[in-house]
Protein backbone atom coordinates (compact mmCIF):
# COMPACT_ATOMS: atom_id res chain seq x y z
CA UNK A 1 0.00 0.00 0.00
CA UNK A 2 1.95 2.98 -1.26
CA UNK A 3 0.66 6.49 -0.35
CA UNK A 4 1.77 9.27 -1.85
CA UNK A 5 2.26 13.02 0.25
CA UNK A 6 -0.98 15.31 0.19
CA UNK A 7 -0.54 18.10 -1.98
CA UNK A 8 -2.49 20.22 0.38
CA UNK A 9 -2.34 21.62 3.75
CA UNK A 10 -5.57 20.19 4.57
CA UNK A 11 -5.05 16.42 3.31
CA UNK A 12 -1.70 16.72 5.24
CA UNK A 13 -3.46 17.98 8.54
CA UNK A 14 -6.06 15.28 8.09
CA UNK A 15 -3.48 12.66 8.04
CA UNK A 16 -2.13 14.11 11.13
CA UNK A 17 -5.47 13.75 12.51
CA UNK A 18 -5.66 9.72 11.45
CA UNK A 19 -2.49 9.21 12.97
CA UNK A 20 -4.21 10.13 16.31
CA UNK A 21 -7.00 8.11 15.90
CA UNK A 22 -4.86 5.58 15.28
CA UNK A 23 -3.20 6.10 18.43
CA UNK A 24 -6.44 6.20 20.57
CA UNK A 25 -7.00 2.65 18.77
CA UNK A 26 -3.37 1.60 20.23
CA UNK A 27 -4.44 2.84 23.72
CA UNK A 28 -7.78 0.78 23.30
CA UNK A 29 -5.68 -2.62 22.64
CA UNK A 30 -3.53 -1.89 25.30
CA UNK A 31 -6.08 -1.43 27.66
CA UNK A 32 -8.10 -4.63 26.42
CA UNK A 33 -4.44 -6.71 26.49
CA UNK A 34 -2.22 -5.19 29.30
CA UNK A 35 -0.06 -8.33 29.53
CA UNK A 36 0.81 -8.36 25.61
CA UNK A 37 0.51 -4.56 24.90
CA UNK A 38 1.64 -2.94 28.43
CA UNK A 39 5.46 -2.03 26.89
CA UNK A 40 3.36 -0.01 24.30
CA UNK A 41 1.99 2.36 26.68
CA UNK A 42 5.05 4.65 26.54
CA UNK A 43 4.81 4.39 23.19
CA UNK A 44 1.43 5.66 22.67
CA UNK A 45 1.87 8.46 25.11
CA UNK A 46 4.71 9.76 23.09
CA UNK A 47 3.09 9.13 19.89
CA UNK A 48 -0.27 11.66 21.19
CA UNK A 49 1.87 14.05 22.76
CA UNK A 50 4.15 15.29 19.49
CA UNK A 51 0.97 14.80 17.38
CA UNK A 52 -1.16 16.36 18.97
CA UNK A 53 1.77 19.14 19.75
CA UNK A 54 2.31 19.07 15.32
CA UNK A 55 -1.76 19.27 14.77
CA UNK A 56 -1.70 22.11 17.15
CA UNK A 57 0.91 23.88 15.30
CA UNK A 58 -0.76 23.01 11.93
CA UNK A 59 -3.82 24.51 13.32
CA UNK A 60 -2.64 27.33 15.06
CA UNK A 61 -0.44 28.30 11.73
CA UNK A 62 2.88 28.11 13.44
CA UNK A 63 3.84 24.89 11.47
CA UNK A 64 6.60 24.64 9.28
CA UNK A 65 7.74 22.02 6.88
CA UNK A 66 11.78 21.38 7.85
CA UNK A 67 14.28 18.96 6.38
CA UNK A 68 14.73 16.97 9.81
CA UNK A 69 12.68 14.01 11.29
CA UNK A 70 9.73 14.98 13.67
CA UNK A 71 10.26 13.96 17.23
CA UNK A 72 8.23 10.45 17.02
CA UNK A 73 10.43 9.00 14.82
CA UNK A 74 12.85 8.01 17.28
CA UNK A 75 9.92 6.09 18.46
CA UNK A 76 8.67 4.85 15.58
CA UNK A 77 11.88 3.78 14.18
CA UNK A 78 12.71 1.82 17.68
CA UNK A 79 8.76 0.30 17.99
CA UNK A 80 7.88 -3.24 16.38
CA UNK A 81 5.50 -3.33 13.99
CA UNK A 82 3.04 -5.21 16.13
CA UNK A 83 2.57 -2.49 17.97
CA UNK A 84 2.37 0.07 15.34
CA UNK A 85 0.14 -1.29 12.41
CA UNK A 86 0.22 2.48 11.54
CA UNK A 87 3.97 2.92 11.19
CA UNK A 88 3.21 3.67 7.25
CA UNK A 89 1.11 6.94 7.78
CA UNK A 90 3.56 7.93 10.35
CA UNK A 91 6.73 7.77 7.76
CA UNK A 92 4.52 9.59 5.49
CA UNK A 93 3.59 12.73 7.80
CA UNK A 94 7.45 12.88 8.49
CA UNK A 95 8.25 12.10 4.68
CA UNK A 96 5.59 15.35 4.29
CA UNK A 97 7.25 17.09 6.74
CA UNK A 98 10.74 16.66 5.05
CA UNK A 99 9.73 17.28 1.73
CA UNK A 100 6.82 19.13 1.57
CA UNK A 101 3.87 18.47 0.04
CA UNK A 102 3.25 16.71 -3.52
CA UNK A 103 3.58 18.35 -6.20
CA UNK A 104 1.42 17.71 -9.28
CA UNK A 105 3.68 16.03 -11.54
CA UNK A 106 6.33 15.43 -9.07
Amino acid sequence: MGMDRPSTQAAYIELVSQALIDVEELRSSIEYDEEFMGGALSVAEKLENNLRALYASMIGGSYQFADEDLDFMAVVNTTPEIWLPFKPLLRLINQTHRKGLEVEGN
